[in-house]
């Protein structure tokens, strides 16, 4: 088999950290390949719970240095992509808390100051029994202290990595896997396949960033003593309901087992639950939410919201597994949301690096540490450059996004307000290339449900591998929420003509 394609790097997984750690390679100059088994963010990397924070409750466990890098990261990521990342205000209500009051106080306080917080408003007390932020919830809640932390679109933040890494010289096979790779001549052949065939790829270096599959990759490269640092699995499962309370903010809501659970308003009709943290002992996969996971999400609705809801009310539903560093803590919600970073050569050379954990908020600094560890092996690569640089569509004008969207409406007079809503923050400015021309809808071609136009296909699929009806509505986008089940057939149908046409 011959050798088709020599890189400096290549990288497996297409989630946040590959698609990180690609955008950083790529712009020190380095060739870099991705691969990845199925679509961009096809699993964890969608199945979060779509936060840019510092995690308050790691506190709890100690990890003031995780936390620390988090909050830092938090306004530089919001300034880097302001359309798919904006703050959002958490309410933390006192009521079933298993911690005093003058604990959660002081953690707050730590939040509030250990990461240098710029933009983002400090915590403030309310009494929710006066305070707008009370409307919804069960009587009997009082106090509750107010913070500040970031949403995030986490399925859109790896695809706007995978495009800048892309429009850097990077090239990004989706649907791609990695078959085996071995070690020869100070360097890796690595034999890959996608629905065309294999092929052979030589590579300086590897970076496995496969998520769940970690070790599966380890195997497949036959360097059986990386396996040393160990990942350990858990599902994290949320449902989408009705909405339950007015208002933009969230919830942090306290279990009397001392677990959290977030509500958090979702495509304006709806509120996000979750999440879940459950022992994952199957080898990696797709993931559902089981029964029980279901009762533990909306007991704790019912524990603080007026509601006497079912699981009949629950719109859509989507689990994933995590793969964090094993270290060995009891329960799976102690278990470390740190990463570490595993160096493996031979005599020096042939470099696999291999990523365990992480979390979304840490990405890019993961990246840059794993560029830090391969330096000895590219002195030729250039300086560390992704703080501050925004990612496609993020250069809002003056970061402004709501004078954005009047912009487009200036643009635009006779298209929906709504809709050019959608697409700013979606797209950000890469929204006129899905525009270009159109002066009325019907210039966006056939609208499928909920403003989901032929133009916004077309440039999916020209421009973020956007293959299938599912990398659409539930990947690129959420709008499997808003259109007609048969919609996914549409849509696949008209996927599958650009591709053949």
């Amino acid at each position: 088999m011959a050798v088709e394609e020599q890189v400096d790097l290549l990288i497996v997984g297409g989630g946040i950290n590959g698609a990180g750690i690609a955008r950083d390679a790529a712009g020190r100059g380095l060739s870099v390949m991705l691969v990845e088994a199925e679509d961009l963010a096809q699993h964890t990397s969608s199945a979060s719970t779509k936060l840019i924070h510092g995690g308050l409750r790691y506190l709890e466990y100690g990890e003031f240095r995780l936390v620390r890098e988090a909050l830092i990261e938090r306004e530089r990521l919001w300034g880097m992509a302001p359309h798919i990342i904006w703050p959002l205000r958490f309410v933390l209500p006192q009521l079933h808390s298993p911690r005093p009051t003058w604990m959660v106080r002081l953690g707050l306080f730590l939040y509030d100051h250990l990461g240098g917080r710029k933009r983002l408003p400090a915590t403030e007390t309310i009494d929710l029994r006066h305070a707008p932020q009370g409307a919804g919830l069960n009587p009997g809640v009082a106090c509750a202290f107010v913070y500040s932390d970031c949403w995030v679109e986490d399925s859109r933040l790896v695809v706007l990595n995978a495009m800048d890494a892309a429009a850097r010289g990077a090239t990004v096979l989706t649907r791609t896997r990695l078959v085996s790779a071995r070690r020869e001549n100070g360097g890796w052949v690595a034999t890959i396949a996608d629905a065309a065939g294999r092929r052979t790829v030589c590579a300086r270096a590897l970076v496995n960033a496969a998520g769940p599959w970690v070790e599966d990759v380890i195997q497949r490269t036959h360097t059986a003593n990386q396996g040393s640092r160990g990942v350990r699995l858990i599902k994290g499962s949320h449902i989408v309901l009705p909405r339950l309370y007015p208002g933009d903010h969230a919830f942090l809501l306290q279990n009397p087992d001392r677990r959290v659970v977030f509500a958090i308003p979702y495509e304006g009709e709806f509120t996000l639950i979750g999440t879940t943290d459950e022992a994952w002992t199957a080898p990696p996969g797709p993931a559902t939410i089981d029964q029980s996971e279901i009762d533990y999400l909306l007991d704790t609705v019912r524990r603080y919201f007026a509601v006497n809801i079912g699981p009949d009310a629950i719109r859509w539903t989507y689990s994933g597994i995590r793969p964090l560093h094993d270290d060995h803590a009891a329960k799976a919600a102690a278990v470390t949301r740190d990463y570490v970073l595993d160096l493996d050569t031979v005599d020096g050379a042939a470099p696999m690096l291999s990523v365990f954990g992480g979390k979304i908020t840490t990405f890019r600094k993961l990246a840059e540490h794993a560029l830090e560890k391969l330096e000895p092996h590219f002195p030729m690569a250039g300086p560390a450059w992704t703080a501050g640089a925004v990612l496609p569509g993020g250069d809002l004008p003056g970061g402004d996004f709501d004078a954005f969207v009047a912009e487009l409406g200036g643009e635009h007079p006779a298209l929906p307000r709504p809709l050019l809503r959608r697409l700013a923050r979606a797209y950000g400015t890469r929204a006129e290339e899905v525009l270009t021309g159109a002066r009325t809808m019907d210039d966006l071609g056939r609208d499928f449900g909920a403003g989901l136009t032929e133009a916004e296909l077309v440039y999916l699929a020209r421009n973020e591998w956007a293959v299938t009806a599912q990398d659409v509505l539930w990947r690129r986008s959420k709008m499997g929420l808003h259109v007609l089940p048969q919609t996914a057939d549409q849509v696949d149908a008209f996927l599958a003509g650009l591709r053949h046409g």
